[in-house]
């Protein structure tokens, strides 16, 4: 079996567009190895937050095939997989697993918020499709699909390369609750950014992160510093990083992370449709938002 290490930061990465509408892949390169360099752990390729669902099948093959090309044996490249039909979404993971990737995020299927037993075969058709290691996506408030502890225990027990989850219900009882259950059987990571510091707290060692595409290092520190206990030193650096992961937690996270690495000098803010670029009021907030972080950005010492 493929195993791989889910600690750490991993990004969940935005997918960069030219002007064309065409994907970037010179700037997606750059942009996952510009964060490994800054200390994260793996890139999560295709989620919501990198417009998975806006790109067509040959797309996201070739996404994956430039993020396992730039970032190489260093880290783990893992792919999102989902669909609204389980047969697409096992066909998602068989041609993840031929492109190179070394895990999987296994989502729920879109639209269809289906009884515990459909969402299980579900979960487990995509698990078995291939070796890789795999994460159980929890996401009831974006997808309305909610995987409850028990039932992540009664999953974990039918798949062996079942190593992860991901979990975002932004309840923070829920990763003790999972742990309770499960002890070391499956690793925890938070999903959602404005939670990081607690989640760590409650046990999770890894990151799916949002606010790591435009500040790498800062993420990594905090996580770091979480991670060691130094809630002292954690402090001040999530104080001045909250206004920004609030960002990750709003229907328009896909558009303020990508505005964030523009004002940053990382990436763009273009969007596929049918998401469009921000305008009015949320937009000249959200910038003197960042201005403000720019403007108070810590100095790092680690």
């Amino acid at each position: 079996m493929n195993m791989m290490n889910w600690t750490g930061v991993l990004p969940a990465i935005t997918t960069p567009f030219a002007e064309d509408g065409s994907i970037d892949h010179g700037f997606l390169a750059k942009h996952a190895n510009w964060m490994i360099e800054h200390g994260c752990t793996g890139i999560v390729g295709l989620g919501s937050l990198g417009e998975g669902g806006t790109l067509s099948d040959a797309e996201r093959s070739a996404v994956l095939e430039t993020l396992v090309k730039a970032v190489g044996s260093r880290v783990p490249v893992v792919a999102a997989i989902a669909s609204l039909s389980t047969r697409a979404a096992v066909a998602q993971a068989e041609d993840a697993a031929r492109r190179g990737c070394r895990g999987l995020m296994v989502l729920p299927p879109y639209v269809y918020r289906g009884q515990w037993p459909e969402m299980k075969a579900h979960f487990e058709a995509v698990m078995r499709a291939t070796p890789l290691s795999c994460m159980l996506y929890n996401n009831p408030i974006a997808y309305g699909t909610d995987v409850l502890p028990h039932q992540v225990a009664e999953l974990a027990e039918t798949s062996a390369n079942m190593h992860s989850i991901k979990e975002s219900s932004a309840d923070v009882r829920r990763l003790t609750a999972i742990g309770a259950r499960l002890g070391s059987r499956l690793t925890l990571l938070v999903g959602v950014d404005d939670l990081i510091v607690e989640g760590v707290g409650a046990g999770a060692t890894g990151w799916i992160a949002g606010l790591v595409n435009a500040f790498p290092a800062e993420s990594v520190a905090l996580f770091e510093l979480a991670r060691a206990g130094k809630y002292a030193e954690a402090a001040a650096l999530y104080q001045w990083f909250l206004p920004l992961l609030r960002m990750d937690v709003v229907p328009e996270f896909v558009h303020l992370i990508k505005l964030v690495q523009q004002q940053a000098g990382m990436g763009s803010e273009r969007v596929r449709p049918p998401r469009l670029p921000l305008t009015g009021g949320l937009r000249e907030c959200s910038l003197a938002v960042i201005a403000g972080a720019l403007s108070n950005r810590p100095v790092l010492t680690r």
